[in-house]
């Protein structure tokens, strides 16, 4: 029944398999996947913060959490997920072999931006939050960016 999820997850932690290899001395391409882990990971745990706030607050319902990390970016969680699994491959990166892992955070990249992240929440939302299409033309996607001003 969970074939499927198992030979994915086998595929998309190939990096943190290969990484665990990663001796020492530590390299300037594995301090830069910690800094990158970090990146994404301090998104996913403030995104993920904020929208518990957000949601806490019954005024809020049916309204669209656009301030804090939400006003960079629609998916900051998504962003963040996408940003740990780069930071894990540029440690895998630094072993034998390791470059080959990219493929793993280029499928996850994918999975979260047309797959079962990004494109499949952004339609329900359109439907249920009167304001979110005025908020997806004025907020970046996924990449953190500078919201634009209202036209």
């Amino acid at each position: 029944m969970y074939g499927l999820q198992a030979a994915l997850l086998a595929f998309v932690s190939l990096p943190v398999t290969v990484g665990l290899r990663a001796g020492q001395p530590l390299r300037a391409l594995q301090v830069l996947g910690v800094v990158v882990w970090l990146v994404g990971f301090g998104f996913e745990a403030v995104g993920d913060a904020q929208l518990a706030r957000f949601r806490r607050d019954p005024a809020n319902r049916g309204r669209v959490l656009d301030h804090g990390l939400w006003a960079w970016t629609r998916h900051p969680n998504y962003f963040g997920d996408a940003t740990v699994w780069w930071g894990i491959f540029a440690l895998a990166a630094a072993t034998p072999a390791g470059w080959l892992t990219v493929v793993s955070p280029v499928l996850m990249t994918i999975l979260l931006l047309r797959v079962s992240g990004v494109t499949l929440l952004e339609e329900g939302l359109k439907a249920s939050k009167p304001g979110y299409q005025a908020y997806i033309e004025r907020t970046s996607s996924f990449l953190p960016w500078f919201p634009r001003r209202a036209r």
